[in-house]
């Protein structure tokens, strides 16, 4: 069947290609990855100066650090000697600077080369210039977002502007004061399987009343197929009888301070473009961090967040915690169903999106869009 003679109600996805073909995520990683503003590394995980952690962003493994002045820098890990990574341990903490292993160059906390053998006898070795490569960063919602680009767009119209678009202003997330919040509990996933289905996953809800049925006890409209991404400002609404985003529906803890009694009692989910994820109820915020690191392979690093005096206190936040990670496992398993089928010639010319999906084709044609590929015939 051709894109051509679909019926009207349905409209095409993506090729199965475009989801196990290397070639295509290779694209992905050049002109996605590593030219956007990624959501890479939670601010308060880097304690002090020295503190870092090291990410892998695209085809580039990134440190992300304190420097001595508390700010945080970026830079890619590599040495400017022979190219040995700098850091082996995903995360760690140095006292005053990094020293690649291999033939122990030595960079500060800013990235200067500051030592190395016999560096004394290279008196024309410009110490900035052979520093360690610099990444932009900017901090938001007690993040650390980098950019690879040599150039970047800047932030406000490539990450705040989605954020705005999908809530109607940026006052609505900022209520939450999702910087001032304390992490309650990680937990890190492993995922067999390519990225955008992920992020199509979360998009869409005409499968929460097939494998969401916690969800769709506490949000009813959910089990009704709607996608609470496709109208501005919009909060999937608790059920009567709930009294808390928690996996029995009882009550959740103390509510962030910020949030405004129309934002009380509902559920917003957000997609940023391209690889976050930013869940907002009235006690607490969920954070999805994805790493692609093959064409059928993602890391998901998904943060519970909540007001800080209830970490603090040791407040049972395990039902809270526990909805969503159900919810991460029903949608995580669903996709590693899909990716084997990704490369069947049942998919080959991919397959179809219902009316409540169709929003999923304008995450589609951005894809195409950035890829520089046009149209899949």
């Amino acid at each position: 069947m051709t894109t051509s003679s679909l019926p009207p109600s349905v409209i095409a996805t993506l090729p199965g290609t475009y989801y196990t073909d290397e070639n295509v995520f290779g694209l992905e990683q050049a002109r996605i990855f590593e030219s956007m503003w990624f959501c890479a590394v939670r601010a308060a995980d880097l304690a002090k100066p020295g503190a870092f952690r090291t990410v892998q962003i695209g085809r580039e493994s990134v440190i992300v650090s304190r420097s001595k002045d508390g700010s945080i820098r970026a830079f890619l890990n590599v040495c400017r000697h022979r190219g040995a990574r700098i850091c082996t341990e995903e995360s760690g903490e140095v006292r005053r600077a990094f020293q690649c292993p291999y033939h122990a160059w030595t960079y500060d906390l800013d990235g200067k080369l500051i030592a190395a053998p016999n560096l004394s006898r290279m008196p024309d070795i410009d110490r900035v210039e052979f520093g360690l490569v610099k990444v932009h960063v900017r901090e938001w919602l007690g993040y650390v977002w980098v950019c690879l680009a040599d150039e970047p767009r800047p932030f406000e119209e490539e990450v705040q502007a989605q954020v705005a678009g999908r809530l109607g202003d940026l006052d609505a997330v900022h209520n939450y004061g999702i910087e001032n919040l304390a992490l309650g509990r990680r937990i890190v996933y492993d995922v067999k399987a390519n990225w955008k289905l992920i992020v199509e996953n979360f998009m869409e809800c005409y499968h929460c009343a097939t494998i969401h049925p916690e969800l769709t006890e506490v949000l009813p409209e959910f089990a009704d197929g709607l996608a609470t991404q496709l109208y501005v400002g919009h909060g999937a609404e608790f059920g009567e009888g709930v009294e808390g985003f928690t996996v029995d529906g009882s009550a959740g803890v103390d509510r962030i301070p910020g949030v405004s009694e129309t934002q009380d009692r509902r559920y917003y989910g957000l997609t940023v473009k391209p690889t976050m994820f930013l869940n907002l109820v009235p006690d607490h915020v969920i954070l999805h961090r994805m790493f692609p690191l093959a064409v059928d392979r993602t890391i998901v690093e998904c943060d519970w967040l909540f007001r800080a005096d209830v970490v603090e206190d040791g407040r049972d936040i395990g039902p809270s915690v526990e909805l969503f990670h159900r919810v991460n496992v029903q949608d995580f398993d669903a996709c590693e169903r899909c990716q084997p089928a990704m490369g069947s010639r049942a998919y080959a010319r991919g397959g179809v999106l219902v009316p409540t999906e169709h929003h999923i084709g304008a995450f589609h044609e951005w894809v195409l869009d950035r890829l520089g590929t046009g149209q899949p015939t």
